[in-house]
């Protein structure tokens, strides 16, 4: 595993992390926005995020397990979600919230290096 073949797919799934989790939450900054109105903004960015995850996974199956994706999916969602949150909202994660996001990245932990077997 190596080059721009174990490399692209992370960077794919790093920006599809960030546009999905504008489409989940943008709208939140816009209350009087409709809802079926924003179900459909969040469809049309959501589009855009899946011109990116599922290339993303093509390639990535290339050179890591599928355990392996979806636990680099979920890692970058979460960093997604704090940039988002920060940028869209000012918020950033507090003492516990930091606290979980180590147990996660304890759990990527495991699915990478298989200390287990």
């Amino acid at each position: 595993m190596g080059g721009a073949q174990a490399i692209l797919p992370i960077a794919m799934l790093a920006a599809s992390a960030v546009v999905m989790n504008i489409a989940w939450y943008w709208h939140l900054k816009h209350p009087s926005l409709g809802l079926l109105a924003a179900i459909g903004l969040a469809w049309g960015i959501a589009l855009l995020e899946y011109c990116l995850a599922v290339p993303a996974n093509r390639i990535g199956i290339q050179s890591y397990s599928l355990a392996e994706l979806k636990t680099i999916q979920e890692v970058l969602s979460l960093g997604g979600f704090v940039l988002v949150a920060w940028a869209l909202f000012g918020q950033t994660p507090g003492p516990s919230q930091l606290a979980g996001f180590a147990l996660i990245a304890g759990g990527a932990f495991m699915i990478f290096k298989s200390p287990l077997g």
